[in-house]
Formats: C-alpha cells, sequence, structure tokens
C-alpha cells in the first residue's frame, strides 16, 4: 500500500507564499508523475500542476508565473512552491501520484488533501 501525506497549507494574506510537501511511503518500485490538484466546494477540481519522472512540468494558465512544482527523486516527495497568492487560489489542495506497483502495473494513489486559505 502506498500513502501519500501532504502539509504546508494554511493561512495566508494575499501576495504571500506557502510552499506545499507530499511525502510518499510503502512499497512500490517507482513513482511515474506527480502532481497537485485543487478544489473549491461548488467547483469542478483542477490540475494545477503535474510533474514527470524526468522532470517535465505543466501548469494550470491560472497558476503559471506564480506556482513552482518540484520533486526530490531520493525522498519521493513532490513540492509546490506557491507565490503571488490571491484569494481564488483558495482552496483545498492534493497531491496525486502514479505509482509502479510492480513490474507490470501502475496505480494511482491520493492524499487527503490540505487547505489553503487566502485573505484579501
Amino acid at each position: 500500500q502506498v500513502q501519500l501525506v501532504e502539509s504546508g497549507g494554511g493561512l495566508v494574506q494575499a501576495g504571500g507564499s506557502l510552499r506545499l510537501s507530499c511525502a510518499a511511503s510503502g512499497t512500490f518500485f517507482s513513482i511515474n508523475t506527480m502532481a497537485w490538484y485543487r478544489q473549491v466546494p461548488g467547483k469542478q477540481r483542477e490540475l494545477v500542476a503535474s510533474i514527470t519522472s524526468s522532470s517535465g512540468t505543466n501548469y494550470a494558465d491560472s497558476v503559471k508565473g506564480r506556482f513552482t512544482i518540484s520533486r526530490d527523486k531520493s525522498k519521493n516527495t513532490v513540492y509546490l512552491q506557491m507565490n503571488s497568492l490571491k484569494p481564488e487560489d483558495t482552496a483545498v489542495y492534493d497531491c496525486n501520484a502514479e505509482v509502479r506497483i510492480s513490474w507490470t502495473a501502475t496505480e494511482r494513489y491520493r492524499g487527503q488533501g490540505t487547505q489553503v486559505t487566502v485573505s484579501s
């Protein structure tokens, strides 16, 4: 079984910064793509950023230039550095990972989420 545990959420004023972390633990071969999603109640869940095993990145247009995703393979951890935060960034952010659990199989896992609140 694989677990993803997020940390780093909280309350920040508009214009401020936060860094989210997500650490994967358990038994697995490797981790492929890792990603951050966010969801606001009543709205569709949104892909914020993703990073492949070769460190290729992808961002939602709404966060380009403000957020940076990175990963530390030695720690099985992905980070989301969020700068110039806006009230509209307020959401529950959750970490996702595509994990290779055997030579022939991969599975997707999702963390429990962490609340980010940006006050105006």
